[in-house]
C-alpha cells in the first residue's frame, strides 16, 4: 500500500535526509508535497526529481524565481505560510513530516492533527508552544503524533516495552555541547564561532545555539512532558557526550531500557515514517566494540539555567512555554547577528518569563499573541540596555 508523504522543510537537515531515508525505503513510499522558506534552487532540484503534486515556498519574494525554475513541471505551487497549512489538510496526503524550524509550522501541525493525520514532527516548537492543545486535538481526531527527534523517538521506542502507568522516570541524554566543561565565568565570553562548534551534530545555526545553550534540552523536557503524558518530575536529564544512547526510560520494576544507535537522523527519520514496522534502512550501524565506553554526568544547572528554567516551565505550563519559546529565538537571532553577547540569551529570556502573567488552558491565537509578546519585549528590553549604556 503507497504511504504519500508531505515533507514541511524538505530543504533543511531532516528534509534532506527523509528524502534519503524515503529514495531506500522505495516505491511504496510517495513525495506528494515538498516545502521551503526561501531556498528555492534546492526545492526546484527536489521537485524534479521526485515529482510531488504541489510545492510550496513560504516566504512570498521567492515566488516568482520558483515558478521559473519549475514552470515546466505539471506541478501546483502554493505561496506563503498558510501554503503549510494548506498541504496538511490535504486528502491525499497519510503521513506530514514537519521539519520547519521556529514557531511558523505550528499551524501546520495542528491542521494535520486535527485532520487524523500520521504526524512526524522533527522540530521541537509545535509540542513546545503548544503540546498540550496539540495532543488534545490528535486524540479527538484520531492523529498519531510520531516524535522525530532522536531523543523523543528512544523514548517511544523504549516505552513500547511496558505501559506509561509503568514508567517511573525519563532520562534524556544530551551532548553537553561545546561548553559541557565550561563554568560560569567560561560561557562569559564565549564567541559565535565557539557557539556554532557543535562536538557531534551537524545543525543549522539557531539548533547548533540552542544546543551550546542547552536550549534544545530545556525543549525537550517540555516535549517529554507532552508528549509522554508525564509530570515534570518523572523527567531527568543526563549529560552523555559520546551521543549513543539517545535516552532511556526506568519502569517502576527497576529497569531501565535505552534506545542506543550511532549520530544519525536517519533511524528516527525511518522509524516515524515506518512505524510500527522496522524495516532494512541506510541507518550507520552501531559497533561497540569500537566505541569503548559510555559516559553519563549530571549536567551543571548554574552554568547551563536555560535548563533549569525549561523544568520550571514544563511545570508551569500554559502560555509559560510559547514565551520561553519566541524569546528564545528572538534573543538567538540577536545573538547570531552580532549584537548581544552569548550570556545574554538566557537573560533575555528570564526576563521575559519574570514579566509574563501566564494564561492556562488557552486557544491557538492566544498562543499566537503570547508569541508575539515575548518577541516585542526582548526588543523593548534591549533597547532600554542600549540607552541605559549610552547614558553612562
Amino acid at each position: 500500500m503507497i504511504k504519500n508523504i508531505a515533507i514541511l522543510g524538505s530543504t533543511g537537515s531532516i528534509g534532506k535526509n527523509a528524502l534519503r531515508v524515503i529514495d531506500a525505503l522505495g516505491p511504496q513510499y510517495h513525495i506528494s508535497a515538498l516545502s521551503a522558506h526561501s531556498n528555492v534552487r534546492l526545492l526546484a532540484e527536489q521537485a524534479g526529481r521526485y515529482k510531488p503534486k504541489y510545492v510550496a515556498v513560504t516566504n512570498p519574494d521567492y515566488s516568482k524565481e520558483l515558478r521559473e525554475l519549475i514552470g515546466d513541471l505539471d506541478i501546483e505551487i502554493l505561496i506563503g505560510p498558510e501554503a503549510l497549512v494548506e498541504i496538511a489538510r490535504l486528502e491525499e496526503v497519510d503521513i506530514v513530516l514537519t521539519a520547519v524550524v521556529g514557531s511558523a509550522g505550528l499551524p501546520a501541525v495542528l491542521a494535520a492533527a486535527r485532520n487524523g493525520k500520521k504526524l512526524a514532527i522533527a522540530n521541537k516548537e509545535p509540542l513546545v508552544i503548544a503540546g498540550e492543545l496539540l495532543m488534545k486535538e490528535a486524540r479527538e481526531n484520531g492523529s498519531t503524533i510520531l516524535p522525530v527527534d532522536s531523543e523523543h523517538s528512544a523514548v517511544f521506542q523504549a516505552i513500547q516495552l511496558g505501559s506509561c502507568e509503568e514508567v517511573n522516570k525519563i532520562i534524556l541524554t544530551a551532548s553537553g555541547g561545546p561548553f559541557r566543561q565550561a563554568s560560569i565565568e567560561d560561557i562569559k565570553n564565549v564567541s559565535l564561532e565557539q557557539a556554532l562548534s557543535h562536538p557531534v551534530w551537524d545543525m543549522g545555526p539557531k539548533i547548533t545555539i540552542d544546543s551550546a545553550t542547552m536550549m534544545n534540552k530545556a525543549f525537550e523536557v517540555i516535549e517529554a512532558r507532552w508528549l509522554f503524558d508525564m509530570p515534570a518530575e518523572k523527567i531527568d536529564v543526563l549529560i552523555h557526550p559520546e551521543s549513543i544512547v539517545h535516552s532511556l526510560v526506568e519502569f517502576v520494576d527497576g529497569s531501565v531500557i535505552a534506545q542506543l544507535g550511532e549520530p544519525d537522523m536517519c533511524l528516527p527519520i525511518q522509524y516515524a515514517l515506518t512505524y510500527p514496522s522496522r524495516v532494512t534502512g541506510i541507518a550507520k550501524r552501531l559497533w561497540l566494540e569500537k566505541i569503548g565506553s559510555l559516559t553519563f554526568e549530571k549536567p551543571n544547572l548554574e552554568v547551563f539555567r536555560a535548563l533549569a528554567l525549561g523544568f520550571e516551565v514544563a511545570r508551569t505550563g500554559g502560555t509559560a512555554a510559547v514565551v520561553f519559546n519566541a524569546a528564545n529565538e528572538a534573543a538567538v537571532e540577536e545573538f547570531l547577528a552580532g549584537r548581544i553577547n552569548f550570556v545574554t540569551i538566557i537573560e533575555l529570556i528570564e526576563h521575559c518569563l519574570n514579566k509574563h502573567d501566564v494564561k492556562t488552558n488557552v486557544s491557538l491565537g492566544e498562543l499566537v499573541e503570547a508569541d508575539a509578546w515575548a518577541r516585542r519585549e526582548v526588543a523593548t528590553s534591549l533597547k532600554r540596555r542600549t540607552e541605559g549604556a549610552k547614558s553612562l
